[in-house]
């Protein structure tokens, strides 16, 4: 499971773009030495955080990533002298890799000798891409810049032409009132959003229950903790402990997206966006999927389940139960996993605090799994009632398999919506939704049959009632098709109703007049003396669309967002390229350096820059005079948005009056 999560964690950090601004535990500074009117010595030093450490460049191969410096123009204004001369590593094995690994703690100094081959050569850049992790490994690089003048060494980063310095100051807002912004309402989604993740877990955790690797376990540990304890208050402690190290489990796997959230907190958050990941998670669903039809077995490599069973028999005790609550985690893990999967996914495509989340739905997942161990051995007398173990647990795998593929569907509809490849419209994916639930009928009815599906015979009654709901949903999910219904139940999982294979009035939501950039919004804004309500979107949130399609749509709001404002819709996740006359890039005040060459990365960093944030929703109210009229709002009620959009126009009405206007 280690080697399962660094990978996959390492995949994530690699596309998120980890970058110094964001919270780098590594932070630069820089040095030269004159030795010569030719010759100098550069240092390059590294101090690194408590427990973080940085790879060298002469690492093992087949481990980590090592240090490398690419030294721009050598060869061309100046030589190298020797190599980069490095100070003091350690080297430790890798259990992971199985290599030496060489390595700096606490700081790492780099000194590299130059030449300069022309003498009118005062600058000299170089650029370092290394590794730095902490259980989890995060890559980036950084730029250094040495300026000569006499024997003053300057430590500013490498700057940006005079072009992208305008561009990129065209970028940041004159505000008024900006304080305001401090105030950010996102009650709903900090709250009551984590017990929906806890429940939306728990609920995973109940199922899991239900299928063949896991409900067989429990009258068997059960019976094996009250029967082989001297004492049965013994026993029943020991049941209790065993419930809860379960719990303990699955809450830990969580903690290393925290260390990545506590180093940059969008760096999970950018998954939903991401083409490739979002692909990937499509292909593994549908893994997942087949497994749970019958066609193959998804297992960890058995030798784990045997050493924990050995080493909770060998140690026995407390730490003996833990290592039993552990062989169950790994024993289970071919119907648990394609779950804690979903899950996942889940929490990747909400908002908010991604690791918080993802920590309360596992919690969740954790507790309802460990409660029948702790109930039945407070109450050994309900045993009796459990029923037996047979065909009806496959049937539940087939049920989940179907609801892999359908959650499947919405990971390749991001990609295609936020790569504008068009191949996903909304009736497209309705109607693909619709084939899957009139197969999961079929299939509930006795009508479609898998691999592992037992004799045919009579379908019980309770089989009947699920295939009763899932045609129900398929006929529900017609009338979406047909236009006869909103999907308001579904609103943030099919595409919007703009992306569609038809022809529509407005590539805006709901169909309302929008404009897709600011500079544009805000000249009409200003030629009609309006205010603009600014919408940071994107083609892959969820709340996004739960909010145009449960909250704008509304009576008493729709109008007036239609009516009385003047909508600015950003898309951050929009990955169309900029015309070549209009990509440029932005120097961040620590000197660090990013290139805008897509849409979402301009209105991106446009949002981060003027308003200190980087989730979407993010709703602002400004006047054409650029004057934040409230505080901002993100996945709110109704009746919150309401208010708002109310309070923002009276004050906007109230300062037009004063200024006579």
């Amino acid at each position: 499971m280690k080697q399962i999560l660094y990978v996959i964690l390492l995949i994530f950090s690699s596309i998120s773009g980890f970058s110094q601004d964001d919270g780098n535990p590594v932070k630069f500074s820089q040095d030269f030495r004159k030795i010569s009117d030719t010759e100098y010595e550069l240092i390059m030093k590294a101090d690194i955080f408590e427990g973080w450490h940085v790879y060298s460049q002469k690492t093992d191969a087949g481990g980590s990533l090592p240090s490398e410096f690419t030294f721009k123009k050598a060869g061309e204004d100046y030589e190298l002298i020797g190599e980069t001369v490095e100070s003091e590593t350690i080297i430790e094995y890798s259990d992971v890799f199985e290599v030496d690994e060489t390595f700096f703690k606490d700081e790492a100094i780099f000194t590299q000798r130059i030449k300069l081959l022309n003498p009118d050569v005062n600058q000299v850049n170089v650029n370092l891409f290394y590794q730095v992790c902490k259980e989890v490994c995060i890559p980036a690089d950084y730029d250094f810049s040495f300026v000569f003048d006499g024997s003053v060494a300057s430590g500013i980063p490498t700057s940006v032409d005079e072009r992208s310095q305008m561009m990129g100051s065209a970028l940041q807002l004159d505000l008024q009132n900006k304080t305001l912004l401090n105030n950010v309402s996102d009650d709903i989604t900090v709250g009551s959003g984590l017990w929906k993740i806890f429940g939306l877990g728990f609920l995973g955790g109940l199922i899991a229950l239900l299928t063949p690797c896991v409900f067989p376990m429990i009258p068997l540990t059960v019976s094996f903790f009250t029967k082989h304890s001297e004492k049965k208050s013994k026993g029943i402690a020991n049941a209790l402990l065993y419930g809860f190290f379960i719990v303990l489990i699955y809450f830990l796997l969580s903690i290393p997206f925290h260390l990545f959230d506590s180093v940059d907190s969008q760096i999970l958050n950018t998954i939903a966006t991401n083409i490739g990941l979002n692909v990937a998670f499509f292909l593994i669903f549908v893994f997942f999927a087949f497994s749970f039809f019958g066609y193959y077995e998804l297992t960890l490599p058995s030798s784990w389940a045997n050493r924990m069973d050995a080493a909770s028999t060998k140690v026995g005790g407390g730490i003996g139960i833990f290592f039993m609550a552990l062989t169950l985690a790994i024993v289970s893990f071919s119907c648990t996993g394609p779950i804690l999967g979903g899950l996942l996914g889940s929490t990747v495509l909400g908002e908010g605090d991604v690791a918080t989340n993802l920590s309360a739905g596992m919690t969740g997942f954790g507790v309802a799994l460990a409660l029948p161990f702790a109930l039945f051995a407070l109450f050994p007398a309900w045993l009796n009632s459990l029923p037996k173990s047979g065909g009806w647990m496959t049937s539940v795998k087939v049920v989940l398999g179907f609801l892999e593929l359908a959650l499947a569907l919405k990971f390749l509809s991001n990609a295609d919506m936020v790569g504008g490849w068009g191949i996903l419209k909304r009736e497209i994916f309705l109607g693909i939704w619709i084939v899957l639930f009139v197969l999961l009928t079929l299939y509930l009815f006795g009508i479609l049959r898998f691999p592992h599906d037992g004799p045919k015979g009579k379908s019980p009654l309770v089989r009947k009632g699920f295939g009763l709901i899932s045609a129900a949903f398929s006929i529900y999910l017609l009338s979406g098709l047909l236009n006869f219904s909103n999907l308001k139940m579904l609103s943030g999982f099919p595409p919007p109703h703009f992306y569609s294979i038809f022809e529509t009035e407005s590539d805006c939501p709901l169909g309302i007049n929008c404009f897709k950039d600011f500079e544009e919004g805000l000249a009409f804004a200003k030629k009609e003396q309006m205010p603009i309500l600014l919408d940071f979107t994107g083609w892959a949130c969820v709340n996004c669309r739960k909010m145009e399609e449960n909250v704008w749509s509304e009576s008493d709001i729709y109008p007036i967002i239609k009516d009385e404002f003047v909508l600015i819709s950003l898309y951050i996740d929009d990955r169309e390229e900029l015309p070549q006359d209009q990509q440029f890039d932005y120097q961040f005040e620590s000197g660090r350096v990013k290139s805008i060459k897509t849409i979402g990365q301009k209105w991106g960093t446009f949002q981060s820059i003027n308003f200190n944030a980087a989730s979407q929703p993010y709703y602002v109210l400004i006047s054409p005079d650029l004057e934040v009229l409230n505080k901002a709002v993100q996945y709110t009620d109704r009746d919150e948005y309401r208010n708002w959009l109310l309070q923002g126009l009276q004050q906007f009405n109230e300062t037009r009056n004063i200024s006579g206007q």
